[in-house]
């Protein structure tokens, strides 16, 4: 059923009554002319009147009826909520405007050892191991003693280093003028491999002074591995008693006071990154600043994202590795741009984003658009003018009472 304006009924009306009147007035002064005049001029006048009444309101049907088609149009699939259920739903809508971001991106994170700051300790010989002195956990100092070792490669080593040493130090103090040439060069290119062989298997330069000087010259084959940097004891993977291979690894030392945290992001936001950009990792509800050190160059074959390596100082080791966490990375700033809350953004049935939209009090409809990125519980969005109202609150609500409706979902 078509309403019509009941005002431009009313002008409609009176712009009659005042034809009519006119034609009255004409007809009498027509009345005084000879009669064949008179009656030609009368069915003259009164046939332009009736054309133009008739011309009035046509054109004023025809403007009531383009402007109910439009109002149809609008809402042919809108559906209708009531402040009641406005009210109930806690639907909240409000005009886009655009808006400044500062963008930074969120994303999970897991911490890693700082390899760059981490050193494993392992045997350069077969060996047995005799004693722990360090445990996992526990801090150490460069140069203090790990764990002792029992070789008999260590054994044969050190002798050989004892009696080429003592043969170099006669040979040198007799002289060039006294021995020939070729024991002199021998017994110096002997002394020199021993100590090499020493030294590869593992023995330290104050470890050969000592057994040299005769502060320790007792060949038993025993061997200490020392630490070589400060830091936490992260690995000691061993029993005392075990043999061990050249190259097991024995202890795993690290300096936790900066360490790594790896976020997963996707390729499209692992590009924004910058390196030495900031960054901030939340621990314990306590955020630790950071910087972006590199983005790895290949995806990770499950989750398909990719890894952006952040350092962050860690002086009172908060952070451990293993422990996962929630990542905090600034990227450039974005001006002028569309953005509502990620909750007023949702998926159609066909997998398209949408957002619902107010084409009249209490009427709404969906709108498709597009999702350019997220930034800090925002959705920033392509597609959808300035100063359209847009429900934020309550969507799932609105996508709901339009999919009960049986009206389309899209925007076409």
């Amino acid at each position: 059923m078509k309403i019509f304006n009941t005002n431009k009924r009313i002008n409609t009306t009176e712009n009659s009554l005042m034809n009519n009147l006119q034609l009255w007035v004409l007809c009498i002064c027509l009345m005084l002319l000879p009669s064949n005049f008179a009656q030609q001029s009368i069915n003259d006048s009164l046939t332009q009147v009736h054309q133009e009444v008739v011309g009035e309101h046509d054109d004023e049907h025809k403007k009531e009826e383009s402007h109910d088609d439009h109002d149809e149009e609008d809402n042919d699939d809108a559906v209708e909520i009531s402040k009641a259920q406005q009210q109930f739903a806690d639907i909240v809508v409000e005009p886009l405007q655009l808006r400044s971001l500062s963008a930074e991106i969120s994303a999970p994170g897991e911490v890693k050892l700082n390899t760059y700051l981490t050193r494993k300790v392992a045997p350069r010989i077969t060996a047995q191991i005799m004693q722990r002195h360090v445990q996992l956990g526990e801090h150490v100092e460069t140069g203090q003693p790990l764990v002792t070792l029992s070789s008999i490669e260590m054994a044969e080593a050190q002798g050989a280093l004892q009696v080429t040493n003592r043969e170099w130090q006669r040979v040198k103090l007799l002289g060039k003028s006294t021995v020939s040439e070729r024991r002199f060069t021998e017994a110096q290119i002997a002394q020199q491999q021993a100590l090499s062989r020493a030294r590869a298997y593992g023995m330290t330069k104050g470890q050969i002074n000592a057994l040299l000087t005769g502060s320790k010259n007792s060949v038993d084959g025993k061997l200490q591995l020392l630490s070589p940097q400060s830091g936490t004891v992260t690995r000691d993977d061993f029993f005392e008693g075990e043999y061990v291979e050249p190259g097991r690894e024995l202890f795993e030392i690290s300096d936790e006071s900066k360490i790594w945290v790896h976020a997963n992001l996707a390729p499209e936001e692992a590009r924004l990154v910058k390196t030495n950009g900031q960054a901030r990792v939340q621990v314990n509800d306590v955020w630790l600043e950071g910087h972006v050190i590199l983005a790895h160059h290949v995806l990770d074959e499950t989750t398909r994202t990719q890894a952006v390596r952040i350092e962050v100082d860690n002086p009172d080791e908060q952070l451990h590795p293993g422990l996962f966490v929630e990542t905090r990375i600034s990227i450039s700033t974005l001006d002028e741009v569309i953005a509502v809350p990620e909750d007023a953004v949702l998926r159609s049935s066909d997998g398209d984003w949408v957002i619902f939209i107010e084409t009249a009090p209490g009427k709404f409809k969906a709108m498709e658009v597009d999702v350019i990125r997220s930034i800090n519980g925002l959705v920033v969005i392509e597609g959808v003018k300035t100063n359209t109202r847009v429900v934020i609150a309550g969507a799932f609500f609105v996508q709901s009472e339009i999919a009960k409706s049986g009206f389309d979902i899209h925007n076409h």
